[in-house]
């Protein structure tokens, strides 16, 4: 399919810097017709009290969607060059437009989320239904379940090992993984657009050395949904960094997790995706006590701004100690011996209460640090997300060995 890659790649990135462009352009233009939508908010951590758009991520996902539209007959140029018509790849042709579908269904769910403001049971069904048509253009192109089991368990499993179904019910967990764990990593200036910039570039990254490899075809579907998204994305950036004039909204988490989902998933590269999730796996990790109320969480966890310094410090959750279960009380426990939480126990007229810093990366951060600066503290989260970038690298080409005969 693709015998002369340079060209496309040269199209994709034209079409991308135009759509950086775009996406800078548009955002500020349509900034009234959102807030005249009363589609706006309000930035906490802030002392002006100004309206920001917010669900601006639509705005970006739509560049992105148009790039690629116009891009669909690029790749199979090729196809026609000489005097005989080569043989049409229908099959990755489908697997390009059921991609583009899955993305355009989380982008239309994503938009619906934030206006319909949903519960977070259904933030966990929509990527799995958007995800349905992804699932069906694996199933028809590729259809292989089988995976190489890793050096440990050869013995108890084989070299092989055909999980059947469970691929796919694997591949639909991933894209509500990648959706959802963006969202929960939120709530300063930056850090959704700058944490799915730093992925994207990764993954970009990986792509481009993985081309003189085996898997070419893979790699290169991978950079033709990467680069615009990086492009579109860093132009959001553009508008969302400290002070923000541009709230990206859920539309945008859960574009950006689709997009990711989709290149893993269709590029055959998801073990490796995930592995530039490292900071979101341990964010989610660390919520998840929360995130199933076996310790009370709040509908918010942003850090707590201070007017009179201007710094963000932690948020805490109160509640009564009788309200919390046995497994919440040894879990708190466990993680206060691990400096991992803050626990203050105090009386009131109500009786005992204890309070405990919400459990995300972004408080965790600030239990290390102390109270800082908004526009700090995104840089630290986004340094720790180019570490953990490093990380998946060291990992891929090197500890990868100890599992896998390469």
């Amino acid at each position: 399919m693709w015998e002369l890659p340079v060209l496309p790649l040269l199209i994709n990135l034209a079409g991308s810097a135009l759509g950086f462009l775009a996406t800078v352009t548009l955002i500020p233009a349509f900034r009234d017709h959102f807030i005249a939508a009363k589609l706006f908010g309000i930035d906490l951590n802030k002392i002006t009290k100004q309206e920001i758009p917010e669900s601006q991520g639509v705005i970006s996902g739509a560049v992105f969607l148009i790039i690629l539209f116009c891009f669909i007959p690029v790749p199979f140029l090729s196809c026609f060059v000489g005097d005989q018509c080569k043989v049409f790849p229908h099959h990755e042709f489908v697997a390009f437009i059921g991609s583009l579908l899955a993305i355009c269904c989380m982008i239309f769910l994503g938009f619906a989320d934030d206006v319909l403001n949903l519960r977070w049971r259904h933030k966990l069904l929509l990527p799995t239904m958007a995800s349905l048509p992804l699932l069906m253009v694996y199933f028809t192109n590729f259809g292989n379940t089988t995976i190489v089991v890793p050096k440990p368990f050869r013995a108890l499993l084989g070299m092989h090992l055909d999980l059947g179904i469970l691929y796919y019910v694997y591949m639909g967990m991933l894209a509500v993984f990648c959706t959802n764990a963006i969202n929960i990593l939120a709530g300063i200036n930056g850090i959704e657009a700058g944490q799915s910039l730093v992925i994207a570039a990764s993954i970009i990254i990986f792509n481009i050395v993985e081309l003189n490899g085996d898997f070419q075809d893979d790699h290169l579907f991978s950079l033709y949904f990467m680069i615009p998204f990086f492009f579109t994305t860093l132009g959001l950036l553009y508008h969302n960094w400290y002070p923000s004039q541009a709230f990206v909204g859920d539309t945008f988490c859960y574009f950006a997790g689709m997009t990711f989902a989709v290149v893993g998933i269709v590029g055959h590269f998801s073990k490796t995706m995930l592995l530039f999730f490292i900071p979101q796996v341990f964010n989610f990790l660390y919520s998840l006590p929360q995130l199933f109320h076996i310790i009370p969480c709040p509908r918010h966890r942003l850090p707590r701004f201070c007017a009179s310094t201007g710094k963000l410090g932690m948020s805490y959750s109160k509640f009564k100690s009788k309200d919390l279960s046995k497994l919440g009380a040894l879990i708190l426990k466990v993680m206060e011996a691990l400096w991992l939480v803050e626990v203050k126990q105090e009386l009131d007229e109500d009786g005992k209460y204890m309070e405990c810093n919400n459990l995300t990366l972004i408080n965790l951060v600030l239990k290390l640090i102390g109270p800082t600066h908004e526009r700090t503290l995104t840089l630290l989260l986004l340094l720790i997300q180019v570490l953990g970038s490093t990380s998946a690298f060291l990992i891929r080409y090197h500890l990868v060995r100890l599992f896998y005969d390469i």
